[in-house]
């Protein structure tokens, strides 16, 4: 993995990177993030979304180009699937605990910041498909990262709780200052929360501002136009939900885990 001598502001770039598996799986792509920045990169199936995170974060190495990374670079990393076996008991406190190490409080502190405090007892099998991205993000946050890489954040979530972790996820951003680098193909909801686009095809098809992503030829062919149900989705509501989708009304104080547990948000 080439580090480059001449690192720009970019946490992490990717300069030229091919990559071939059985076939050609990337072509010449480039791009970066920077500090404070959220890029996504958005794709058909078999568009080489996840094998570019696998080399950008230092899974596999690129077959032509490089990858440059920020010197001293902390990656937090959120993968898109996670298999939890209901024979092996492992509750969230003790899997948060797996491999890391943290200061005293930094684990309830981060609990409390992606909205789930009320899991650390539990048992991951447990968990609906909204607490557990949750529970990934908070062990992700635990390395204190200054790049945050989601690969299908709302893997398993349903409308209501995506639109909750994207809220959560540009909080993030802004209170540390992250760099966040999403992979995703519900465009519906991720495009309205992203400050730049990557369409990826094997090879960058066209990149920029979400709006302008969306007019640009090479988008509209492999998606078709926003009003074709693809539109930029935008979350106005005057209520917020719990950890499972559930709404909650202004001053109503619902305990966590109350309502139907039924939702995957």
């Amino acid at each position: 993995m080439a580090e480059a001598s001449e690192v720009p502001q970019a946490l992490v770039a990717a300069r030229g990177v091919g990559l071939t598996l059985a076939e050609p799986v990337l072509e010449n792509v480039d791009l970066s993030v920077e500090a404070g920045e959220i890029v996504t990169v958005v794709g058909p199936n078999g568009a080489g979304k996840t094998s570019l995170v696998r080399l950008l974060v230092g899974l596999a190495s690129p077959d032509s180009g490089s990858v440059e990374r920020r010197p001293g670079l902390t990656i937090g990393y959120m993968p898109q699937h996670f298999a939890v076996d209901p024979v092996l008991p492992l509750t969230v406190r003790r899997f948060l605990s797996l491999g890391l190490s943290y200061p005293p409080g930094a684990r309830q502190a981060i609990m409390d910041e992606v909205g789930v405090p009320h899991l650390i007892e539990r048992q991951l099998d447990e968990l609906s498909g909204g607490e557990l991205r949750r529970v990934l993000l908070a062990r992700a946050l635990l390395r204190q990262p200054d790049l945050l890489v989601l690969d299908e954040p709302v893997q398993g979530v349903d409308v209501t709780g995506q639109s909750e972790i994207y809220d959560l996820i540009g909080n993030l951003r802004q209170s540390r200052d992250l760099g966040v680098l999403m992979v995703s193909h519900d465009l519906h909801l991720v495009m309205a929360a992203t400050d730049r686009v990557v369409c990826l095809n094997r090879h960058v098809c066209c990149m920029g501002h979400p709006e302008a992503v969306q007019r640009h030829p090479e988008y509209l062919a492999l998606f078709g136009s926003p009003a074709e149900s693809l539109a930029v989705y935008a979350h106005h509501h005057d209520h917020s939900h719990d950890s499972h989708g559930d709404v909650v009304e202004a001053g109503q104080g619902r305990a966590h885990g109350a309502g139907s547990g039924h939702s995957n948000g």
